[in-house]
């Protein structure tokens, strides 16, 4: 390849990447594949997956060490007549309570997550509603005085 063929190259090369490139930025207002509207928390979904995982983590409790104690059993019996699989269902066993509890930490954390979530936003709502009814008083009063 020469040299001038390589410059032509990089030069088209160049000019595609350039017609090509798009910039993340916020769309305008008019285009049509913006989405319309602001961030929604419908206090229903909010509850679902709080009691969602509020019943998951429940019946991990109650569920989840279903096993253990027969998976015990069966490590010693196994490890008493010599055969190594005793200690790898031991280790099982071991491995699977800590990721129970991980998970029952993370359904613990998801559901007071969305208890506290419920709450603020309700906290917002009363808020900006107490912020807009006093804006509609003092309104009120201004137009009191200009009927004088």
């Amino acid at each position: 390849m020469a040299w001038d063929e390589w410059e032509q190259l990089k030069t088209r090369a160049a000019d595609r990447r350039s017609t090509a490139m798009r910039l993340n930025r916020v769309p305008d207002e008019g285009d049509a594949a913006a989405p319309q509207g602001d961030l929604e928390v419908d206090q229903h979904d909010l509850a679902a997956v709080g009691d969602a995982a509020y019943r998951l983590f429940g019946d991990l409790g109650n569920h989840g060490r279903d096993a253990w104690s027969v998976s015990q059993e069966a490590a010693r019996d196994l490890e008493a007549q010599g055969f190594s699989l005793g200690g790898a269902l031991d280790h099982v066993q071991k491995r699977w309570e800590e990721q129970l509890k991980t998970l029952l930490d993370a359904c613990a954390h998801i559901s007071n997550h969305m208890d506290f979530t419920r709450n603020a936003h309700a906290g917002d709502e009363s808020y900006v509603y107490g912020v807009v009814s006093s804006i509609a008083t003092l309104d009120g009063g201004f137009t009191e005085r200009t009927q004088r």
